[in-house]
């Protein structure tokens, strides 16, 4: 048999084909490259009386944020909500009976007080009070912010919703303490309704005469306002002495 001597690998062996060298980044160390263009900001869309940090944040730090009178809202939910909060918890952290009326009490009085002088005349310039004039009878006094300065919608929206939503929540406690025939607690629980419910009529009359009195000086100065002068003046001082006479 014979052998063959032709060599594996016939014909010339050809060169492989040139690799692109890989780029490198070329430049200086250190040197800044050029600030890319900032993405496109979604735009805000702001609701009269927001602001834009109150728009992105919400919650209770954007109410706080666009609230005119920060403080007297934050103390106006505070003292009502500890109110309801120690006589709810009390139990769970002292046996204590006597304490728990003494602290339930005067965070009732300090919510009272501060709603009737503090809250309700900065968040939406309304007071009231009681006068016993020198005969000894009684009469509610209500007064009222000039119509020309307009509240803050965030104050006066919150303020009404703390004063009509809390006394709900008190009416709910005394079913339910009622319920449990938990009577030692009952007491308390009619105070603060008491307490609460002063200030619902008190605000709620107060608000009522503060828009009778806008309506009334809007009504007078359209019928005199084409009057003027002395006419008008003349015309003012008979129409307010015809009802002195009627109301005497």
């Amino acid at each position: 048999m014979a052998s063959s001597s032709a060599p594996l690998l016939s014909g010339t062996i050809e060169a492989d084909d040139e690799v692109a060298a890989p780029s490198y980044p070329t430049g200086n160390i250190g040197q800044s490259a050029a600030p890319k263009p900032a993405a496109a900001r979604e735009p805000v869309v702001l609701v009269p009386g927001t602001t834009a940090s109150s728009a992105e944040q919400g919650g209770i730090a954007g109410i706080l944020k666009a609230s005119s009178h920060p403080v007297a809202l934050f103390f106006l939910f505070f003292f009502r909500s500890a109110a309801i909060a120690v006589y709810v918890l009390c139990g769970f952290f002292t046996t204590d009976y006597v304490l728990s009326i003494v602290l339930v009490v005067i965070l009732l009085s300090l919510d009272f007080w501060n709603t009737r002088n503090i809250a309700g005349r900065t968040l939406v310039g309304l007071r009231y009070w009681n006068e016993v004039d020198d005969d000894g009878e009684s009469s509610w006094v209500f007064e009222s912010r000039d119509a020309s300065h307009v509240a803050n919608a965030i104050d006066s929206k919150m303020f009404w919703i703390a004063l009509y939503s809390f006394p709900l929540g008190w009416v709910a406690l005394l079913i339910f303490s009622i319920l449990k025939f938990n009577v030692s607690f009952v007491p308390i629980v009619l105070l603060a309704l008491v307490f609460n419910f002063s200030n619902v009529v008190g605000f709620t009359y107060a608000d009522r005469d503060a828009q009778k009195r806008f309506q009334n000086a809007s009504s007078n100065l359209f019928a005199l306002g084409g009057l003027g002068g002395i006419g008008g003046q003349v015309l003012g001082g008979v129409v307010r002495n015809s009802v002195g006479r009627v109301f005497r």
